[in-house]
């Protein structure tokens, strides 16, 4: 019996060549995206030319001239000589800058480390240590930062006693409500000598660790990184500080009258920003550490405790390697969040970049918008910077597969 030869299909009418044009998903995304490029570069254009108009007809002058202008106004917190009868709105600016990058990096380091204590305080089997972190982290960060800034501030630090009335230690410390006075170093002729020993510490503190790693691997004995590590420093730097002949020496806080004169001044308005912004952030840190230490299966601690490993030593050699993996992702958004949030200093009077160039310097000047594009472009680079280091940090603890 004869098989029928199969029946091919006509071929799909595909149309002209119009109609193929209009239906290659390709050639639509990229009308798409031109057409999207086009309507922000029109509403650019727009808002431009609009400001520009705006600012001719009130007689505002664009650019960069007024930067090496006299600011003509005081900062009371500068990491940088400043002064109000010659200092330029340029060097305003990098105080203002220094001063976010300050509280920003302080807040970092203590958000972490509260954070981290926190989150393995709410996993531990002692229940009054585990219901003290979880009340720490939901009271915490359920209440607003901004009225978070204002208790530390105005119920805080600000009902502090007069500087007549300071809680002193020792005649050094005094603590009241202008602030922390502490002894300040005075860095005398041959101080750079302890810049050179804190260099060949860090470079003997470096090649004992690699050492002490590779003995680990090899025989498997642990060494005591730390108290080694903090040894060479404290040693290379009494070196030092005796091979140059004693160079710092402390200025001391001293009262007199109604105010304390001499000694490094801390300001309320950075220990309230600091304090606000740490306890904030530590409270969602804490939530994904323990999220991230969670993840890691229980088989692990059970593998490490059959091997004879203590608690404390599984959770730091163990767990917590384990979990940065989980950890570090979110926590840069923690990390960002906080860089950010520090913009809030210009509710408590902390001379911030935002409180110094957006504020002062724009109302001065007039320049908004130059102002306010420095400051984005600011927030935008330290952002960059802090997700960079977070990244390569992130390669490095992240799981290699072979």
């Amino acid at each position: 019996m004869a098989r029928t030869p199969p029946v091919q299909s006509p071929p799909p009418d595909r149309g002209d060549a119009t109609g193929s044009w209009l239906y290659n998903p390709a050639v639509r995304g990229a009308a798409y995206q031109v057409a999207l490029a086009a309507a922000v570069v029109l509403i650019l254009y727009e808002a431009s030319t609009n400001a520009i108009e705006n600012m001719r007809r009130l007689g505002i002058v664009s650019g960069f001239g007024f930067w090496n202008a006299p600011a003509g106004f005081d900062i009371n917190q500068r990491l940088i000589s400043y002064s109000s009868t010659y200092s330029t709105y340029g060097e305003a600016f990098w105080v203002g800058l220094l001063n976010t990058l300050l509280v920003a990096s302080a807040g970092i380091v203590l958000a972490t480390v509260i954070g981290f204590v926190v989150g393995i305080a709410r996993l531990s089997r002692n229940r009054i240590v585990s219901f003290l972190a979880a009340c720490y982290v939901e009271f915490f960060r359920n209440i607003p930062l901004l009225l978070q800034l204002y208790v530390w501030y105005n119920a805080v630090l600000r009902a502090l006693p007069a500087p007549r009335q300071s809680l002193s230690t020792a005649d050094a410390v005094f603590l009241n409500n202008r602030g922390l006075f502490v002894p300040a170093p005075v860095f005398g002729e041959g101080s750079g000598l302890l810049l050179v020993a804190a260099v060949f510490a860090c470079a003997a503190i470096a090649v004992f660790r690699r050492w002490a790693r590779r003995d680990q691997d090899r025989t498997g004995h642990q060494h005591a990184k730390g108290l080694v590590s903090l040894a060479l420093f404290a040693g290379f730097m009494a070196l030092g500080w005796f091979a140059a002949g004693r160079p710092v020496t402390f200025n001391v806080p001293d009262l007199r009258g109604f105010n304390i004169v001499g000694g490094l001044q801390i300001y309320p308005e950075f220990v309230a920003l600091l304090l606000g912004l740490s306890i904030y952030t530590a409270s969602f840190i804490a939530e994904i550490v323990r999220a991230g230490m969670l993840s890691v299966s229980r088989g692990q601690t059970e593998a490490a405790y059959s091997l004879g490993l203590r608690p404390g030593i599984t959770q730091r050699l163990v767990i917590i390697p384990q979990a940065m993996r989980v950890i570090v992702p979110p926590l840069t958004s923690q990390l960002l969040n906080l860089t950010k949030n520090s913009s809030l200093a210009v509710a408590i009077g902390y001379p911030d970049l935002v409180q110094v160039f957006m504020g002062t310097v724009l109302n001065q000047t007039g320049q908004a918008i130059e102002c306010v594009v420095i400051t984005m472009l600011v927030y935008l680079l330290l952002s960059l910077l802090t997700s960079l280091a977070m990244n390569i940090y992130n390669r490095r603890v992240a799981i290699v597969e072979r």
